[in-house]
């Protein structure tokens, strides 16, 4: 059985028509997109509303998911990297996980034919 994985990515939110456009240029086609805050080694940040000064301890941030079986998994990391790695904290983190089972609810599907569309 060929390996399914899931990528996910949770980087800066501005940067996310960049990668978009790298990971459709490299075959991925299908993503999960979600608005999230968070905290790691950025800590947060302070910022001035109506010239009081507040504390930020979760930053805006965006999840990608997406699930990888055609394209190399090194491939989609590399190119996320090269669009998202500027060296500074807060550039974010990519985790791989192999997927045990996908099932395609209309038709029952299993594995690889639950995810690509049969009438291509």
């Amino acid at each position: 059985m060929d390996t399914i994985s899931k990528v996910t990515i949770i980087t800066r939110r501005e940067k996310f028509e960049e990668l978009k456009d790298a990971l459709t240029a490299i075959g991925i086609t299908g993503m999960t997109v979600t608005l999230v805050e968070g905290s790691g080694v950025q800590k947060g940040t302070i910022r001035y509303y109506r010239g009081i000064k507040e504390e930020v301890k979760l930053m805006p941030k965006i999840k990608i998911e997406m699930i990888v079986c055609e394209v190399p998994v090194q491939t989609v990391i590399d190119a996320s990297l090269k669009v998202l790695q500027t060296g500074e904290i807060g550039d974010g983190k990519i985790f791989v996980s192999e997927e045990l089972r996908v099932v395609k609810i209309r038709t029952g599907e299993e594995g690889r034919a639950a995810l690509v569309d049969a009438e291509e």
